[in-house]
């Protein structure tokens, strides 16, 4: 019996109700700097933690395409646009803060394990 796409997952192991996916990312980067760095490294923490399996992440570097932030309308960097699932949604920064990536995002945090 084949579920329905449109209903929510549900973990087995907790019973809880997870995101359906698949989440499609580009983090825009101005080369190689600290910032652009850790927010890559930062954006793949949180994708393993709440949407294993479920994401990918194009990393756009404007330093070697700069007409490409024209399309996304990036005005400052590095900057996450998540595409799928719609609506379009935009985070600016390093992505530190794992609470305001989830919120940003609509990801919904797993449940913490006691």
């Amino acid at each position: 019996m084949s579920q329905d796409p449109n209903s929510p997952s549900v973990d087995t192991s907790t019973g809880d109700e997870i995101d359906g996916g698949p989440y499609h990312m580009r983090l825009y980067v101005a080369g190689q700097t600290a910032k652009s760095m850790a927010a890559l490294a930062n954006l793949k923490r949180i994708c393993e933690e709440h949407l294993q399996g479920r994401y990918d992440i194009e990393v756009i570097d404007l330093v070697k395409n700069p007409q490409l932030a024209a399309g996304d309308q990036i005005l400052a960097i590095p900057t996450l646009v998540r595409r799928i699932p719609e609506p379009l949604k935009r985070i600016i920064g390093d992505l530190s803060n794992t609470e305001k990536v989830l919120v940003g995002l609509d990801i919904r945090p797993k449940a913490k394990t006691v």
